[in-house]
């Protein structure tokens, strides 16, 4: 059985993290598969957003009991490995041009709900769950810190990371880690209407957008606006800015 399926509806693609039985656990295969999928997606100029969800009714529980073996038992360069391939994951989505959505329903959980967490844009059904539960077995949820930390406040941070306790997909659009809540009955149809406001703006400047967003993590204000005027400008001489002007002087 295949780790991942894939499924594209106009210009959206679907990656659904395929392990129901295990509740889509990460193990290197899968990590692998979703980052494969990712870079051949990157390639293709006609998409306009990536979606990633889960089969069956877990989103994604975190790692399954294979790869906390090999973490009990792996050297430390292993274990370095093993780390640095979660991180990339996380790296890739921001790298990725086009917004990468999780569609969360069920349980998001340890690097389940960190795979969320990483996406551009989080949807979650009213049921669903999220936590970082990770330090209940003296573990971290380390990589995706950097990420949690821009999303929310320090102190929220803080209290989700060092306490552990699953939480409802209301209360993280509350503190803001996640975008909406959908009701669970029309979760797939709500999912596919939010995407469409891509097919309804300009795939460049969205690409553009989402690149200069995270560039400016770490600038100084001057610098993100410098930054700021080199991407209007090369916005500026995009066909579909140059079209989108002509079309709205020729009202």
């Amino acid at each position: 059985m295949s780790e991942i399926l894939i499924a594209q509806e106009n210009s959206a693609l679907t990656i659904t993290l395929n392990r129901p039985e295990k509740r889509n656990a990460l193990n290197d295969a899968l990590v692998n598969s979703i980052k494969d999928a990712l870079r051949k997606a990157d390639k293709d100029t006609n998409l306009r957003a990536i979606v990633i969800a889960g089969a069956g009714k877990d989103f994604c529980s975190g790692a399954d009991l294979s790869a906390l073996q090999k973490i009990s038992e792996g050297s430390v360069l292993e274990n370095l490995d093993d780390a640095e391939n979660l991180m990339e994951l996380f790296a890739l989505i921001r790298k990725t041009k086009v917004p990468v959505v999780a569609a969360v329903h069920g349980r998001a959980l340890a690097g389940g709900c960190g795979l969320a967490t990483a996406c551009d844009i989080v949807l979650a059904a009213k049921s669903a769950r999220f936590g970082y539960p990770e330090v209940k077995i003296g573990f971290v949820p380390a990589m995706v810190m950097a990420i949690l930390r821009r999303n929310v406040s320090e102190k929220r941070s803080f209290e989700l990371i060092t306490q552990g306790f699953e939480f409802s997909a209301g209360e993280a659009e509350k503190i803001g880690l996640i975008n909406r809540v959908f009701a669970d009955e029309s979760f797939a149809e709500d999912v596919k209407n939010y995407l469409s406001v891509y097919e309804k703006v300009s795939r460049s400047a969205v690409v553009l957008s989402k690149r200069l967003l995270y560039q400016m993590d770490g600038m100084t204000f001057e610098t993100a606006l410098n930054s700021g005027v080199d991407v209007n400008t090369i916005a500026r001489l995009t066909d579909d800015c140059q079209n989108g002007i002509a079309k709205f002087l020729n009202k």
